[in-house]
């Protein structure tokens, strides 16, 4: 037993009070006339001893009480732990991921931990919290209370070892106290195992709130599956965490405005399709009707207008009447220009150029093109009949294209499509194999028959290709080839010039650094901004000539869609969303772990590690025993004669 006023108990001392009383026997006594002595002694000896008695019981029910009452106010107790004399010192990480909007008993798992900190802790009480984005330190439950009932979902998780070492680094460190970690969390599986670093100084609570979530389906992302001149094919994928569904319904919103529907059939994955017309702008939703986690049902896209795709040509050739047949107005900004009156400031600005039938290539011109392939720009060359090999090889081994040898004079036809290369995939709609073979004159070979679009019926290559540079075996002219009146010169033509342009992704996901190259130009003092309609902000970013690079993790927090700003001028859209990992709901197994403390309540842990700072209090017993005391004196007194 111990005391909270151990110094109250020195006045035990004053029960030395009734015993001098009744030792010593202060009062006077009075003579008592008797008539009739005759019983005089032996009721003196009777008086006697009663007195006696009398005197010692009530000495021991005074002493009782006094004793009692000193002890009450001493304030006895028994402590519940051995450690109860140690200060007690608690962080708490309470995760707010979206996998905490799953249904627990009372609402989201989120919310019953924040409902079981305000309602089980005091008001008092001094913790640390800190979540996967806000930190509160050394705070009161009262100063944190209207911070938790706002606390949001956060788009994105510390992992569990980083939670556990941040935990650790809030502890005051006062010297003895048992230091309490609480994680609270729903302990999603990661892919790694979960371990925790042994450490005798944390006490390591780990409550795992249980779901009754069963099932969830997620918009895991959308893609641009074919590509025409009319329409765009979108594919949007789908995952499900539950035995098959049926009919899920899939809409797909314009700026609120409901596009169209489908309904598909889900085991573990699906994917629907969606066409829309390849020239509209579309500020896209996607949205699914389920009961599970609220944050991945909806997905956000964009496709912006696409500005016209810059092409020059560079000649020397007597005729590029095709080139400008091809890229036509509505689409395409075509510049044609002889070399000796090019003017080289163009070529930063332009998206694809046709070097037609240069005979050479300057230095000038090549470092131009070189640079201007660096930065992006895609280059066809068409050789003339008679050329300068080595100025050409130097800027094919510029960008990465094997060389010309030598010229053949032999009539070759052009008779194999490589339908799997990037610049024909989906540009025809099945496999041509009997059509009227194009044929040439007089043509160079490659050093090697890779990166082929275009081949010979021999097998090597008539048009090579890769990421930025094309290139064709001979010249294209009448007298050479008939190339340019064959129906292949379109799609590889036309393809070349869409894919010169860089459009935008569809999307990007919330919590991971993006790259984003905004296709404009902007004064030296200009700066771009990234607006929605409650916030603007102004991220890193690198200008160059034709664009300028965005740099994005920490902002935006919130899925949606925003605009692209030069001041007060909008320059497209750009769309985020969410990264899906918390979408799985399977979850660790506690269990397993031997050096903590598993609850799936957090108000059973709080009230654990509270019970370690309670007593039983034993004064109000002594008040009874006092008053008890009391009672038993005050009917000596009155009835024991």
């Amino acid at each position: 037993m111990q005391f909270k006023n151990p110094e109250l108990l020195y006045a035990l001392f004053l029960l030395v009070i009734p015993i001098l009383i009744h030792l010593f026997q202060l009062r006077r006594f009075q003579k008592v006339e008797f008539t009739n002595v005759k019983f005089l002694k032996s009721v003196k000896l009777q008086t006697r001893k009663s007195s006696q008695l009398k005197k010692w019981m009530t000495l021991l029910t005074r002493m009782l009480l006094l004793a009692c009452v000193i002890i009450a106010f001493a304030q006895p107790f028994f402590p519940n732990t051995e450690d109860f004399n140690e200060a007690q010192e608690t962080v708490v990480y309470l995760d707010n991921s979206f996998s905490m909007q799953a249904k627990g008993s009372n609402g989201t798992l989120l919310n019953e931990a924040i409902q079981d900190i305000i309602n089980t802790l005091p008001e008092d009480e001094t913790i640390s919290l800190f979540t996967n984005d806000k930190t509160f330190r050394n705070t009161t439950v009262k100063a944190l209370k209207n911070d938790l009932i706002q606390l949001s979902h956060s788009p994105t998780q510390l992992n569990y070892d980083a939670a556990y070492l941040k935990g650790k680094q809030l502890f005051l460190n006062q010297g003895a106290a048992t230091r309490n970690l609480v994680l609270v969390s729903d302990f999603q599986q990661k892919g790694n195992l979960l371990n925790f670093e042994t450490d005798s100084t944390v006490q390591l609570k780990l409550v795992q709130p249980k779901s009754t979530l069963v099932s969830n389906i997620s918009i895991d992302s959308i893609y641009v599956a074919n590509a025409t001149a009319e329409t765009l094919d979108l594919k949007v994928k789908l995952s499900n965490e539950a035995e098959p569904i049926d009919n899920v319904t899939i809409s797909l919103l314009n700026d609120e405005v409901l596009l169209t529907k489908s309904a598909i059939d889900i085991d573990k994955e699906a994917e629907a399709t969606f066409t829309v017309a390849n020239n509209k702008v579309i500020n896209g939703k996607l949205t699914i009707d389920d009961a599970g986690l609220q944050y991945d049902n909806t997905f956000y896209f964009n496709i912006n207008s696409k500005p016209k795709i810059k092409v020059l040509a560079i000649n020397e050739a007597t005729d590029d009447s095709f080139l400008n047949r091809i890229y036509t107005d509505d689409e395409f900004d075509f510049k044609s220009y002889k070399l000796n009156a090019l003017n080289f400031n163009l070529i930063p600005e332009q998206n694809l150029i046709v070097l037609n039938e240069l005979e050479t290539i300057s230095n000038a011109l090549k470092a131009a093109l070189v640079s201007f392939m660096n930065d992006g720009g895609k280059l066809l060359v068409i050789p003339a009949d008679k050329i300068d090999l080595n100025s050409y090889n130097q800027l094919f081994r510029a960008s990465n294209i094997n060389g010309y040898t030598n010229q053949n004079s032999n009539e070759k036809r052009i008779t194999s499509i490589n339908y799997n290369h990037p610049l024909l995939e989906n540009a025809f709609y099945s496999k041509v194999t009997n059509f009227q073979y194009p044929k040439v004159e007089r043509s160079y070979r490659f050093a090697s028959n890779s990166n082929n679009v275009l081949s010979y019926e021999d097998g090597s290559p008539f048009l090579v290709g890769n990421t930025n540079t094309y290139a064709f075996s001979s010249a294209l002219n009448s007298d050479n080839s008939n190339f340019k009146n064959s129906q292949l010169i379109i799609p590889v033509l036309y393809n070349l010039g869409l894919q010169s342009l860089k459009l935008s992704k569809l999307y990007y996901s919330i919590g991971q650094p993006n790259s984003i190259a905004i296709q404009t130009s902007i004064g030296q003092d200009d700066i771009l901004t990234l607006d929605s309609d409650e916030t603007s902000v102004i991220p890193l970013q690198k200008t160059y000539s034709k664009s300028v690079v965005m740099e994005t993790e920490d902002f935006p927090n919130t899925a949606g869609i925003l605009k692209v700003k030069n001041k007060d001028n909008v320059l497209q859209n750009l769309s985020f969303n969410y990264n899906r990992t918390e979408s799985n709901l399977s979850y660790y197994d506690l269990n397993a772990l031997t050096d903590a403390n598993v609850e799936s309540s957090l108000a059973t842990t709080i009230n654990t590690i509270k019970s370690n700072t309670t007593i039983n209090a034993l004064w109000k017993w002594f008040v009874i025993f006092a008053l008890v005391f009391l009672i038993i004196e005050m009917l000596l007194l009155k009835y024991l004669k």
